[in-house]
């Protein structure tokens, strides 16, 4: 009996071991540290919920949460006109805060396309704003120097083809099966495949370069009314994106967790900074909303302080991850003046300690954390960022076993000097701060490393 348990257990390990080796590409891992090198040290970018949803003003799952049919949400598509849209602003304000690149919704769950697609009348270009808000937010962001991403949503609740799930509006009253058989009477899902192809294929052909397509979403397995790869035929699209942008980076929603190559990065949603410390080590990427909504929500105020914005920047880079934090523009097409003034604070904060961001990563474990400190790390410079989140009121920093580390001390912002001697331990650094803490939320202290 042991001996065939054993066996069984060589089986199983050797079964999971081929699982984990499946491939879509053949691109080696120094091909993929090359192509993912400028979003690794980019660390932060910005996220764009824009779509009808944004006319109602109560969550980008209204049509869902309401359980709205296509005819009762048309009247968002008859008055969406964003005569207030300046790409050129978004964009402005993206790098003012430190952004890097940007990935705008295309395509959002309620299947309105921001783009001109050949494949529907349900566009842009049919409403009141009459052109392919795509392709100007594409121009103004390349333009100011920021990579340009595209998201896309798996999911269309409007599309005729687009068999029922347990997301879909039209299932939230009466979950049943007679009821999805009814609703899935006539639909074809092999047409929405082609369709969801078709349509990533203009994304990938139309607009040059893209850098990042996030895709969004695959139920996890066993899901009785999800969906996941077989549905999008995930292996074949992932392939043809490749194909079209062979440097695009690209998130893990499309359900290919077999695979090795079946993702870029994973994509930990809308959790807390503590959270993020299990991601240590991976390639990832948090997605955060500066409130509780997505796309525009008017009366929603769980609005995050600016101390919280920059917790989740810092934690994200203390543990070698990106943060990308999200806008909803109004439905005439500008920021938030919510979202305008959080910008603005990150504007304050980053102009003055970006370094402590770009090209950093989780410090070595050589380094211990101060108290009331997060770390992070530039590699090639060895410059180490102590972010002091508890500000000293006796103007002593300890820094634990850093003796023979450091060759010198400043404040990032100016660049002045702090000066630093061996405590009483013989192994321990006390760095002096001065009584008046520097004007941001988070001051940071530079090291030069030995």
């Amino acid at each position: 009996m042991l001996r065939k348990l054993l066996l069984i257990s060589l089986v199983a390990l050797f079964a999971t071991s081929a699982s984990a080796q499946k491939r879509i590409g053949n691109e080696t891992a120094a091909q993929k540290k090359k192509r993912m090198e400028w979003w690794t040290d980019a660390r932060f970018g910005m996220f764009i919920h824009w779509g009808l949803y944004s006319g109602a003003a109560r969550h980008e799952w209204v049509k869902h949460n309401e359980h709205m049919t296509n005819e009762e949400y048309q009247k968002y598509f008859d008055e969406f006109n964003p005569d207030h849209f300046d790409p050129t602003k978004w964009a402005r304000e993206a790098k003012a805060a430190g952004m890097k690149y940007a990935v705008l919704t295309t395509k959002h769950h309620e299947g309105f396309c921001m783009f001109d697609s050949k494949y529907t009348d349900y566009k842009a270009t049919n409403t009141h704003a009459k052109r392919d808000l795509v392709r100007e937010y594409v121009n103004a962001f390349r333009a100011a120097g920021l990579k340009v991403g595209f998201y896309y949503s798996l999911l269309d609740w409007h599309h005729p083809d687009y068999t029922m799930d347990d997301a879909h509006p039209l299932t939230q009253v009466d979950t049943s099966q007679a009821n999805y058989d009814k609703l899935n009477k006539g639909r074809d899902m092999n047409k929405y495949r082609q369709y969801l192809k078709d349509q990533v294929r203009e994304l990938m052909t139309n607009y040059g370069k893209i850098d990042v397509l996030w895709l969004d979403w695959s139920w996890d397995k066993g899901a009785k009314h999800g969906k996941r790869d077989k549905d999008w035929d995930a292996v074949n699209l992932l392939k043809m994106v490749r194909q079209l942008q062979p440097g695009i980076i690209v998130n893990n929603r499309l359900g290919l967790e077999d695979y090795s190559d079946g993702a870029d990065f994973v994509t930990p949603e809308q959790v807390s900074s503590k959270e993020l410390d299990k991601y240590k080590g991976k390639t990832w990427e948090t997605c955060q909303t500066f409130s509780g909504s997505w796309g525009y929500y008017r009366d929603e105020n769980t609005w995050k302080t600016h101390r919280q914005l920059l917790d989740l920047l810092i934690t994200s880079v203390s543990n070698g991850g990106n943060l990308i934090l999200n806008v909803g523009p109004t439905a005439r097409g500008e920021f938030d003046y919510r979202a305008t003034n959080a910008l603005d604070s990150l504007s304050h904060w980053m102009h003055a300690n970006d370094k402590a961001i770009y090209n950093c990563t989780f410090a070595p474990e050589s380094f211990k954390v101060p108290e009331g400190t997060k770390l992070t790390y530039n590699p090639t410079t060895k410059r180490l960022y102590i972010h002091l989140y508890n500000y000293p009121a006796d103007g002593k920093l300890t820094l634990p076993a850093y003796k023979g580390k450091v060759k010198y001390a400043q404040f990032l912002n100016d660049y002045s000097e702090l000066k630093y001697t061996t405590a009483s331990n013989g192994t321990d650094l006390e760095l002096s701060l001065p009584k008046n803490k520097p004007r941001y939320e988070i001051p940071v202290v530079e090291l030069t490393t030995q």
